[in-house]
């Protein structure tokens, strides 16, 4: 039972834009209610100690001021730390929201004022003083470098003899690369409007990437199991901010049980800063190769900062075992704790770091051994991940390689370094690897065939901009033969059938399959109806004859020989099916990712040392690519943030406050249009039958993935000066 034409594959605009730019669509801090508080949230002004006394007299005389929420008089909590972890929540302890008088880190909210005004709230917040023991502190790694243990990361055995195989090499290179502290920056702050009933129960409108996330970490904090409910319908971006639920989200619950009515807290731009974040790392290579070219021994070495009550990881060293071939490799992960809050998956987490600092040094080690930097890692090309010991499924990287040179016209490139010149500016060209994994989760999802003949189908997951509405409902379109004007997707809701987080680029993968398996189990239950009607024309049908067409279900492609659904639906009643999905077994045998080659062209002001980037192409081998617009916005969103770290991006801390110094967008730097390139995405045409039903296998991580190791390669290339610290400032050029 297939349609006879598809919009999967098709360029359509977002079935969500109309209500985007005209303002009809809500966000989390939107939503409205009869007699709705403020809530505004006090910070920590110290990095480490206890709280002595919160003096908030003057705050609670001010008019309109209905509650000052603290320690000693917020509702009661859970003791356990169980009850704290949510989907995403890394080993440890998590923080908890006005537990107890200890303060964790500079940020950290102290106090809420609610209030019946905004402004009220934020003025009394400016009244209350506060009286600290203060402890000493530390939030410099590299001051603290000695203090850095084992992580608790699952990573591959070391395989062959590292230090044997270096020693027989015919060059060798011994590095090391450093990545700032970056913050996510969405659009949207993180707000949660949270709306209270005479029962007790609670809606809440959260930024958040999984409802069902947020909603069973407050029912566990406050013991309202089935009493919550919790919707993002729209999310302003989120990169990964969404995926644990924010502070602001249990401050909001408190004052709203607290008072018995609807409370609303939006954190502040600088209060963005006071969560979760890309962490700063130090990430060491030492690497081998022959004469001629083939990768002898790999060493990734990495110590990364958490904080001191949860130990935070990502993948950082994995691609350095997976991306080429090597028989001796050997990868280590540590960890520096501080009094810092918890490092937070940042998009394409791990990746992003890791694959920098390999790709960097794989420039190095080519230009080491006088080789094409392409030409390089062709020779150390694999269809095997050693870490898994498994072949991948699909890995088109090959021609990535292929076309994105033809297309950046890589053969145009001088191989010597500063050998590329324009008038006052220095030329360079520089390339680099991306991977990421093609990962699938479990995840459900109801079809229901309406009255009017309209599909609706539902799932919790969300839609932070990437294209989610648009993609399930090309993909449910497709499976019934409708055009997607009679489709309705429904997302952001925690009471629809479940949903993972959204992010790890699987959503489409795991929810896209659970459409599309919903919407099959309803073509059955239609066919099973319709040929039960009395003189059906459908009753004598085998299931390979029948053909959902035009709103219609039929045998081949006869309309005469069929039903309009909405007939069928008119005798029958509304039909609906709601199915399980999960990753399928013939998964178990292969490795699965994603594979991209970048270019970079850079243009280095060789007296002042500015520089610019003026054109990017990223070939990307992503299997089935369903929407290639909204596909192809995502990856030129991945390439312009790849720019800001690579250029810009950095949170620069005082350590001896202890306290972030540029938190606002006016000094955290990152790409604005006239920061942005010419950027050519090409998707390279790659099948898989393995990664999931749709042989798609997401594009959300992927396009951040290798920028900044192909800017950093250009910016060598141009000026023979090898930065090995990020951002690459003017200061480290010159």
């Amino acid at each position: 039972m297939t349609a006879m034409q598809s919009p999967v594959g098709k360029p359509l605009d977002r079935v969500d834009g109309p209500k985007k730019v005209t303002g009809q669509a809500q966000y989390a801090g939107e939503f409205d209610a009869p007699g709705l508080l403020y809530g505004s949230a006090v910070s920590s002004a110290i990095a480490r100690g206890r709280i002595l006394t919160l003096h908030t007299e003057a705050a609670e005389n001010v008019p309109g001021v209905r509650l000052v929420l603290t320690h000693l008089n917020r509702p009661k909590m859970a003791g356990e730390n169980d009850a704290y972890e949510d989907m995403d929540a890394a080993d440890g302890a998590p923080f908890r929201p006005l537990y107890n008088d200890r303060v964790l880190y500079s940020g950290q909210p102290i106090a809420l004022v609610v209030a019946e005004d905004l402004e009220i709230a934020r003025h009394a917040v400016s009244l209350i003083e506060v009286e600290y023991d203060v402890e000493s502190h530390e939030t410099d790694l590299y001051a603290q470098l000695d203090r850095a243990h084992d992580a608790p990361a699952e990573l591959p055995e070391a395989r062959g003899n590292v230090d044997a195989a270096l020693a027989k090499s015919d060059q060798t290179i011994d590095v090391e690369y450093r990545v700032p502290v970056e913050h996510h920056n969405p659009m949207e702050p993180h707000a949660s409007t949270v709306m209270y009933f005479p029962d007790g129960s609670l809606l809440i409108y959260d930024k958040t990437q999984g409802t069902q996330n947020s909603q069973a970490y407050i029912e566990q904090i406050f013991g309202l199991e089935g009493q919550v409910r919790v919707r993002a319908p729209f999310v302003g971006g989120a990169f990964g901010s969404g995926l644990r639920p924010q502070y602001q989200l249990v401050l909001a619950v408190m004052a709203s049980l607290t008072l018995k009515a609807p409370v609303r807290v939006t954190l502040t731009r600088q209060q963005m800063f006071t969560f979760g974040y890309r962490p700063r790392m130090s990430q060491r290579l030492r690497m081998g190769a022959s004469a001629d070219g083939k990768l002898q021994a790999i060493e990734h070495s990495v110590i990364g900062q958490t904080s001191r009550f949860e130990d935070f990881t990502e993948h950082v060293a994995e691609w350095s075992g997976m991306l080429y071939h090597c028989d001796n490799v050997a990868l280590k992960y540590s960890l520096v704790p501080l009094d810092v809050y918890t490092p937070l998956d940042m998009r394409a987490p791990g990746a992003t770091e890791g694959v920098y600092a390999l790709e960097s040094a794989m420039d190095e080690l080519a230009c080491a051994v006088g080789m094409d930097p392409v030409e390089f890692r062709l020779a150390n090309y694999t269809d095997f991940n050693a870490n898994e010991g498994k072949p991948y499924s699909s890995k088109e990287l090959r021609a990535c390689y292929a076309q994105g040179a033809a297309r950046f016209d890589w053969n145009k490139r001088s191989a010597e370094p500063r050998s590329m010149r324009e008038g006052h500016e220095l030329i360079g060209m520089g390339m680099a690897t991306g991977v990421w994994e093609a990962m699938q989760m479990p995840a459900s999802a109801k079809a229901a065939l309406c009255s009017d003949g309209t599909l609706r189908v539902s799932s919790a997951t969300t839609d932070i901009g990437t294209g989610t509405y648009t993609v399930m409902t090309q993909i449910a379109a497709a499976a019934f033969g409708l055009p997607v004007e009679r489709v309705e997707f429904r997302l952001g809701d925690s009471s629809f059938p479940k949903a993972p987080l959204q992010g790890g680029s699987f959503t489409v993968s795991s929810v896209g399959s659970a459409v599309q398996k919903a919407c099959d189990a309803l073509k059955e239950k239609i066919w099973e109806a319709a040929r039960q009607l009395a003189d059906s024309p459908l009753a004598q049908g085998a299931v390979d004859d029948l053909r959902f067409v035009d709103g219609r279900l039929q045998l081949g492609d006869s309309p005469e020989h069929g039903m309009a659904l909405e007939d069928i639906v008119a005798t029958c009643g509304p039909i609906e099916a709601e199915v399980d999905g999960k990753p399928g077994e013939a998964r178990e045998k292969y490795a699965t990712a994603t594979h991209s080659a970048v270019f970079a062209e850079v243009r280095v002001d060789e007296a002042l040392g500015t520089l610019r980037v003026v054109r990017i192409v990223s070939a990307v081998a992503a299997g089935r690519v369903v929407n290639p617009k909204t596909a192809g916005s995502q990856i030129q969103g991945g390439v312009i943030w790849g720019i800001g770290q690579a250029l810009q991006e950095e949170t620069l801390i005082d350590h001896k406050l202890g306290r972030y110094m540029n938190h606002n967008l006016a000094e955290y730097h990152i790409p604005v249009h006239a920061d942005s390139p010419e950027l050519d995405v090409i998707f390279v045409e790659e099948h898989d039958e393995i990664v999931n039903a749709l042989g798609s296998k997401g594009v959300g991580e992927i396009g951040i993935v290798g920028v900044a190791a192909a800017i950093g390669n250009a910016v060598y290339h141009a000026t023979g000066k090898r930065v090995r610290e990020l951002p690459i400032t003017l200061d480290k050029v010159l």
